[in-house]
């Protein structure tokens, strides 16, 4: 299981890339999108037949880069707005993705929020 801190974002490219593309190759798609590559955040890749998944991230003075084989079946990219180079997910839809798991299709509850009215007790007024 990954673990990240709350503030890592995960940026998934929205175009399948050559699965060969080692560290520097996708470092330099990242710096082309106009994002820090450096930044502790985590860029998701997929490849061009969808089983292969390239996750790279800067850790501690060097870069890490997480790979996935499916030996069964299609990675699925996440729902993207046209044009956009990228899509962030967070840290439970990237687990669900290496598990092979389409999370467009996974119905997530609502998230409670307290309101501009103040904290809801339920309990009658």
């Amino acid at each position: 299981m990954l673990n990240f801190p709350a503030a890592t974002r995960i940026y998934v490219a929205s175009e399948p890339i050559d699965a060969r593309q080692g560290f520097d190759a996708l470092a330099g798609w990242v710096e082309a999108s106009g994002l820090d590559v450096y930044s502790g955040h985590v860029f998701v890749f997929l490849s061009r037949r969808m089983t292969h998944l390239k996750a790279l991230t800067w850790s501690r003075g060097g870069f890490l880069l997480l790979c996935k084989r499916l030996e069964r079946g299609r990675f699925r990219f996440p729902a993207r707005a046209p044009g956009s180079r990228t899509v962030t997910i967070d840290a439970t839809e990237l687990t669900m993705m290496l598990d092979g798991i389409d999370i467009q299709k996974v119905q997530r509850s609502k998230v409670w929020s307290p309101g501009s009215k103040g904290i809801d007790t339920g309990l009658p007024a």
